[in-house]
C-alpha cells in the first residue's frame, strides 16, 4: 500500500481503538475522525490503481464535493423533523464546537460514498466501470417515462411534509432519485436512467456496495462513540446491527443513488466543474 494508504488505514484503526478504550477526543469525534481516515485510504487505494483519484487529480473538485455535502446532508436533518427517525446525543455543551463536528461529519458523507464507490469499482476490476456501448449514443428515455418519475417522486417528498410519520423514511431514501435523476439526463449530464439506456448498470452496482459498505461502516463507527446517534425507526425496532433496525440497512444502496443524483445535478446547476464521475 501507499503511504496516503497506510495513515488512512492507521487513523481509522487508531480512533476506533481510542474510541473503544473512552479516550479522547476519538470517544467523542470518532464518526468524522475515521470517515476522513476511511477517505485518505480509499483514495490513496485508487490513486494507486487508476493514477487518479478525487483528492490526488482534482483537489478543486474534491472540495466542492465535501462543502456541498453539508447542505446537502441538511436536506435529510430538514425530512427527519417529519419522520423522526433519529436523534443524536453526547454532543458538545459548546455551541461553536457542536456546529463545528456537524459540519466536519457532514462533510464526510458524499466524499464517504463516492471514494467507496470508486474503491468498489477498483475491487471489482476495470470493467466495473466500462460502458457497454461507449460508442453509441445515448436513447433518449420515453417523455412519459421521465413525466412519471418525477410526478412519483414529488408526491413521495411531498408525502412526508403534509403527513408525517416515522414510517415515512422510505419515500424520503427513493423521491429524490426518481426527481432528479430524468433531469440530469434530460440536460445532457451523468444519469442512472442514460446509463441504463446503454446498457451500463456498473455504476449503479458500485453505488448500491459503496452505500452497504458506508452503511456498515457508519453503524460500526458510531456504536461505540460517546457522541453517537440513535434510531427511533418503528420497523423490527428491537432486532438491530449496532444501532440500526435490520431493514435500515436496506435504505443505504438508495441513499447511495441519490448522493450521486444530488451531487450530480447541484453541480450542473452551480459549477462549472466538469469531472466524469467514474463510478
Amino acid at each position: 500500500m501507499t503511504m496516503g494508504a497506510w495513515i488512512g488505514l492507521l487513523v481509522m484503526i487508531t480512533s476506533e481503538t481510542a474510541t473503544l478504550a473512552h479516550v479522547e477526543p476519538f470517544w467523542s469525534w470518532n464518526t468524522p475522525i475515521a470517515w476522513t481516515g476511511f477517505i485518505l485510504f480509499a483514495d490513496a487505494r485508487v490513486f494507486r490503481a487508476r493514477g487518479h483519484s478525487w483528492i490526488r487529480s482534482e483537489p478543486r473538485e474534491f472540495l466542492c464535493l465535501a462543502l456541498t455535502s453539508i447542505p446537502l446532508w441538511l436536506v435529510f436533518e430538514f425530512y427527519n423533523r417529519f419522520i423522526d427517525n433519529w436523534y443524536y446525543v453526547g454532543l458538545p455543551e459548546n455551541a461553536a464546537l457542536r456546529y463545528f463536528g456537524y459540519a466536519w461529519s457532514f462533510a464526510t458523507i458524499w466524499p464517504a460514498i463516492f471514494e467507496g464507490a470508486e474503491l468498489v469499482a477498483v475491487w471489482r476490476g476495470p470493467s466495473s466501470t466500462r460502458p457497454a456501448h461507449p460508442a453509441l449514443p445515448t436513447p433518449p428515455a420515453p417523455p412519459a417515462l421521465v413525466a412519471v418519475s418525477i410526478a412519483a417522486g414529488a408526491a413521495m417528498l411531498i408525502w412526508p411534509l403534509v403527513w408525517p410519520s416515522r414510517y415515512l423514511a422510505a419515500p424520503v431514501w427513493l423521491g429524490f432519485i426518481l426527481v432528479l435523476d430524468p433531469i440530469n439526463a434530460r440536460l445532457g449530464a451523468e444519469s442512472l436512467l442514460a446509463d441504463a439506456r446503454r446498457g451500463r448498470y456498473d455504476r449503479l452496482v458500485n453505488l448500491a456496495l459503496s452505500g452497504f459498505l458506508c452503511g456498515f461502516l457508519w453503524e460500526f463507527w458510531n456504536y461505540w462513540s460517546r457522541s453517537k446517534w440513535h434510531y427511533t425507526v418503528p420497523i423490527m425496532e428491537h432486532v438491530k446491527l449496532f444501532e440500526m433496525p435490520l431493514p435500515g440497512f436496506l435504505g443505504f444502496p438508495a441513499f447511495a443513488l441519490e448522493c450521486f443524483t444530488m451531487y450530480v445535478f447541484v453541480r450542473m446547476a452551480f459549477t462549472k466543474l466538469g469531472r466524469t464521475i467514474a463510478l
